[in-house]
């Protein structure tokens, strides 16, 4: 069973900085697309920036120029690079792996709090 443990989350205020880690129990990156994802309190779960095992990376709108995504395969650990903080990206985010098989497995970490004050 594979799990994911996020960690680097927490209170900021508006134009500061984090660094959110996803570490996985074993050598999944081969196989699966990890992604960040976010939910604020009455929204949606939404699609950060995710990346694969080469580095290539896909971003949503919100994040492009600000957060950076990046792999360190042999820690088998996701990071978010957050900058430029806004009180609107304050949510729980959550580290994702699903593998490229449309039938495999998904997992979902327990979510990291990120809060930004204005």
């Amino acid at each position: 069973q594979v799990q994911l443990v996020e960690s680097g989350g927490g209170s900021v205020q508006a134009g500061g900085s984090l660094r959110l880690s996803c570490t996985a129990s074993g050598s999944i990156f081969s196989r699966t697309t990890v992604g960040w994802y976010r939910q604020a309190p009455g929204k949606q779960r939404e699609l950060v920036a995710e990346i694969i095992r080469s580095g290539s990376a896909n971003y949503a709108d919100s994040a492009k120029g600000r957060f950076t995504i990046s792999i360190n395969n042999a820690k088998n650990t996701v990071y978010l690079q957050l900058n430029s903080l806004k009180p609107e990206d304050t949510a729980v985010y959550f580290c994702s792996a699903r593998e490229f098989d449309p039938f495999g497995g998904r997992w979902w970490g327990q979510g990291t709090q990120v809060t930004v004050s204005s």
